[in-house]
């Protein structure tokens, strides 16, 4: 008879999991050893679980398919945590294999002991401990019907000896994949939402990552509804390409078109988003949000209508029901600010007649002009987002993924990590912050060990820079961000991929070009201005109170030359190009 592992990897292969992601440990051993014998599944070994949770996030994300982690017992499975709560509240279906102790131990304060099922709680949709092994052909299944029709991390918790004993002689289910379906809301609803957008004037979608598949169907509305639109950043890579009626993002890294197309809506038409900044949201306007997860309506901002159901089958729907708009002021209007807003974020990415530190938008604009018309972008969270928002040019075909919803540090190689696994042919460039780099520099020897072809940009600038700017928008002195980095090309080259600094805008697009076409992983470091300053749509009172705060304290703590500095990256080069 099979033994409980071996039941484990039959199962995951059934649903078409082709590789696991993972740290070997000896109470994760007969589940390694049953992927050894089977041969099927690669083990796609990382340097840390954390990175290894990071990847199979990405690749779900980028597949749309159930995908597999696993760490041993203790510190093994403790450190898949951060990595799992970014899938899970990216709502990506992950399942995690976290090993545990032997099972006779279990409450004897045992070496490396910890209670996986209460700490990955909350990180997840179905967390389980098996104690038998009668439990496991039902809990695995269950677990990735879970992530699957929940889309989120499943976390299946099991000692390491219960893997070694015989599978219970049961009848295994039919592979467990995603069931499609038809979601829509009542007819009785649509009128509803119909009245509302026939009965006012001026209407503007704010489109988020709900939008998937559904990119036809939100233009066709908006072509009705004479509406701009406005997307969230998970939105962008599905909506903003082809789109005669985008009016560019809003929130605290978008720009100020955005955020005033919403603001002046009689109706906003939320469509498959959770925004979740609520100053953003307009004063006046009523509110009708659609999403697929009825438990997000509302979840951020009074509505006036909620209709759950999928983007795609809602929109096909409501569009017979709604009347044709001949009046486009409102559009028009909305597309001449964005057009003045766009004009002005292109005049910052630009060589800047050779001057260093290299502005930041120079960087990210080369990186969408010359990487291919497939790759998949990846930033890290902190400023690389915000160039990346700002200057990444999606099409249809790119992808865009990052970790949006949890925000946290370190995800752009790990992330690409599972994105280049999935898709070994495909370009994948890691947009990296100097911070986040350092924090899972291990895993650029994952890279050369499993011979994926990266592409990695880091922004240097000696800081963690979005940690500045709230600081900045907050009145507090800068303190405690600087960062002491070693030269990461020469880090990069000694570790065996392709590694090349780049001090010079003028050596910029040579050094992109050769990385972009090197056959293996490779590394571009660019040293990048610290004191670029990325301004939200809309400065509040208290922000602009905040920058004065810190511009006195700053100047009485005996640190003027940063504000020169300031100056000089920010408000003298807007006044002389």
């Amino acid at each position: 008879m099979p033994s409980i592992a071996e039941t484990i990897v039959e199962t995951i292969k059934d649903a078409g999991v082709s590789r696991v992601y993972g740290l070997p440990g000896d109470s994760l051993n007969g589940f390694t050893d049953a992927l050894r014998k089977d041969g099927t599944i690669a083990w796609q070994h990382v340097r840390n679980e954390e990175a290894a949770a990071f990847a199979a996030a990405a690749e779900a994300a980028l597949t749309g398919e159930i995908t597999v982690c696993a760490g041993s017992c203790g510190p093994g499975n403790t450190h898949l945590i951060n990595g799992l709560f970014d899938a899970n509240r990216s709502r990506v279906p992950v399942l995690a294999i976290a090993a545990q102790i032997p099972s006779a131990e279990i409450g004897s304060g045992y070496f490396q002991e910890t209670h996986p099922q209460e700490l990955f709680r909350e990180a997840s949709v179905y967390t389980e401990l098996v104690s038998v092994a009668e439990q496991v052909p039902f809990v695995i299944e269950r677990a990735m019907r879970m992530a699957i029709e929940l889309r989120g991390v499943a976390v299946v918790v099991i000692p390491g000896d219960i893997l070694l004993q015989s599978t219970p002689n049961t009848r295994r289910s039919a592979p467990i994949v995603h069931a499609p379906r038809i979601t829509r809301p009542t007819d009785a609803l649509l009128a509803q939402a119909a009245e509302i957008l026939n009965g006012c004037e001026d209407v503007t979608i704010l489109a988020g990552a709900g939008t998937e598949g559904a990119h036809d169907e939100v233009i066709a509305l908006a072509a009705r509804l004479k509406a701009p639109i406005v997307h969230a950043l998970r939105g962008k890579e599905f909506i903003e390409y082809d789109n005669p009626y985008d009016v560019g993002m809003t929130g605290l890294l978008g720009f100020s078109s955005g955020y005033r197309a919403m603001e002046n809506a009689e109706v906003l038409l939320m469509l498959g988003t959770g925004f979740p900044y609520r100053q953003f949201y307009p004063s006046k306007a009523k509110i009708i949000q659609v999403d697929i997860r009825g438990e997000n309506l509302g979840q951020h901002t009074p509505i006036d209508l909620g209709l759950v159901g999928s983007v795609k089958d809602t929109a096909e729907a409501l569009l017979p029901i709604l009347r044709e708009r001949t009046d486009s002021k409102h559009l028009d209007a909305s597309l001449k600010h964005y057009r003045k807003a766009r004009k002005g974020l292109d005049e910052l990415a630009t060589n800047d007649r050779g001057r260093t530190p290299i502005h930041p938008q120079y960087v990210a604009k080369l990186i969408s002009d010359l990487a291919s018309e497939d790759a998949v972008f990846i930033p890290d969270v902190g400023s690389p987002v915000v160039w990346a928002s700002r200057y990444l040019e999606m099409n249809g075909k790119r992808r865009l993924i990052g970790s949006f919803n949890h925000g946290t540090m370190a995800n752009a190689v790990p992330h690409a990590i599972g994105a280049q696994s999935a898709f070994p042919e495909r370009q994948v460039v890691a947009l990296s912050g100097d911070g986040g780099l350092a924090m899972l520099l291990g895993e650029l020897i994952t890279l050369r060990q499993l011979k994926l072809p990266v592409k990695i940009v880091v922004f240097n600038n000696s800081s963690l820079n979005f940690v500045e700017l709230e600081m900045k928008a907050a009145g507090f002195v800068t303190y405690g961000t600087g960062l002491d980095n070693p030269n990461f090309a020469e880090v990069a080259t000694a570790i065996g991929l392709h590694g090349q600094r780049v001090e010079s805008p003028d050596d910029l697009e040579g050094a992109l070009r050769t990385a972009f076409e090197h056959d293996g992983p490779a590394l571009v470091e660019v040293m990048t201005a610290r004191q670029e300053l990325s301004i939200p749509p809309t400065v509040t009172a208290a922000q602009a109170k905040g920058f004065t705060l810190y511009a006195l304290r700053t100047i009485l703590s005996g640190n003027g030359e940063e504000l020169l500095d300031l100056a000089e990256t920010n408000l003298f080069r807007r006044l002389f190009n």
